[in-house]
């Protein structure tokens, strides 16, 4: 979240952030409160000096009448300090309430606009194939070859979710263990991270764990939730630390299952792999000092396009207008495939990177010790090097043949072992 000093100094920029991010947050009720809660920790400190002066008093040689007065003032101090006390509890916890609603700044080179549309492109790679027959989408695709089977997970899970089969496997295999490899070249520790993470993480991530617009599935009576992303386990992976300044950036790799409800998704896009309840992916996560921040969201950007241009897919990058960033991004930048079978060949979202400054290293107080011996809040950076499902659709769609097969990108065929997917009956 947002300093409180900072929110009730910028009152007015942070006013026309919420604004700009098409969210709904109060950012007077927080400046309202934090000068709430400043008088009553001015009251406190007075009361508790009162006390300590009584008590001094009381060291002396005092009669007993006067004794008494002293033990009666003492009782009364005692009193003040336990009813301000809890007014302070009760008005700090409306307060960091209130300020977790609003949203981080945006950086000042991204688009201001309310939908995914106003997102501003900055650059193509690839140029989108010229079928000489009649592409299919990756749903028809995959029936065909016997590779997912969604009316039986449907039977069995319910819908949005798919069971992969035959040499699907073996490509979903390959897509991880291409990324898991990419990210090794470049520096980055490598997990296998939990599918279950505490409530208070995800809030600090900034997901909602409860309520009816939550994406998550939560665990009833554990205060738990399965993670939507491996975000949520590498960011609160350091949570309530002090890191050295000499370790940072620490770069992180986390594989994890993915389990989101995508509550109000729905429309020709969410058809097939493109939105399910259930995915794997291969997620990078950053730790860095604020002066690292800008430079290491270039860093995942690039590695990000590295990973496609391998798989050899046209893609494009997008600056993400401040109505699509999520409250904790600073800036996010979107890696859009061609996919051939979307609404007659469109691009389609297939991995993000946001830069969340020390949003959320304030929620999970996360901090590092700098030059001038003070603590300070390290800035965290999240990026997808594959979503396994939305990059197999990009495959399946943009490699498919007329006689129904699908060539494997080179790169993936030392991981799979095989370079087409063939049809049954060939």
């Amino acid at each position: 979240m947002l300093d409180y000093k900072f929110i009730k100094d910028n009152v007015d920029a942070v006013k026309e952030n919420i604004k700009n991010r098409n969210m709904t947050a109060d950012a007077d009720i927080v400046v309202q409160l934090y000068d709430k809660r400043t008088a009553l920790v001015t009251e406190l400190q007075a009361l508790q000096q009162k006390r300590n002066e009584n008590s001094a008093a009381m060291k002396q040689k005092l009669d007993s009448e006067t004794r008494a007065k002293y033990i009666e003032a003492g009782k009364s101090i005692k009193e003040e300090i336990a009813t301000v006390e809890k007014h302070l509890n009760e008005t700090e916890t409306l307060l960091e309430d209130a300020a977790r609603k609003i949203p981080n700044m945006i950086h000042p080179d991204a688009p201001i606009g309310k939908l995914d549309s106003e997102n501003l492109e900055v650059k193509k790679v690839g140029t989108p194939r010229k079928f000489d027959f009649e592409p299919k989408d990756h749903v028809q695709i995959a029936e065909d070859l016997g590779l997912i089977d969604f009316d039986r997970a449907t039977k069995v899970s319910g819908s949005k979710f798919y069971y992969l089969k035959n040499d699907a496997v073996f490509l979903e295999q390959a897509l991880i263990q291409y990324a898991l490899a990419t990210l090794k070249k470049h520096g980055f520790e490598l997990f296998i991270t939990p599918d279950v993470a505490r409530e208070e993480v995800l809030k600090g991530i900034g997901f909602n764990p409860r309520g009816n617009e939550s994406n998550v599935y939560s665990i009833e009576d554990e205060g738990t939730c399965l993670v939507a992303t491996a975000e949520i386990t590498l960011g609160g992976y350091h949570s309530g630390e002090i890191l050295e300044k000499s370790s940072l950036p620490l770069l992180y790799g986390g594989l994890s299952h993915c389990f989101r409800r995508e509550a109000g998704a729905a429309g020709q896009f969410s058809k097939g792999l493109y939105r399910v309840h259930q995915f794997d992916k291969v997620e990078m996560f950053v730790y860095s000092t604020p002066e690292q921040s800008d430079a290491l969201h270039e860093k995942l950007r690039q590695i990000e396009e590295e990973i496609f241009s391998g798989l050899e897919i046209p893609f494009r990058v997008v600056d993400t207008c401040s109505g699509d960033l999520g409250a904790p991004a600073y800036r996010k930048w979107d890696l859009e495939a061609w996919m051939p079978g979307r609404n007659g060949g469109e691009y389609g979202e297939v991995t993000s990177t946001s830069n969340c400054t020390d949003y959320q290293a304030r929620r999970l107080n996360i901090k590092y010790k700098d030059d001038d011996g003070k603590n300070k809040y390290v800035h965290t950076l999240n990026g997808t090097a594959i979503a396994v499902g939305r990059a197999m659709l990009a495959i399946l769609e943009n490699y498919q043949n007329a006689d129904g097969s699908v060539t494997i990108p080179k790169v993936l065929v030392p991981f799979c072992g095989f370079d087409v997917i063939l049809p049954k009956n060939v």
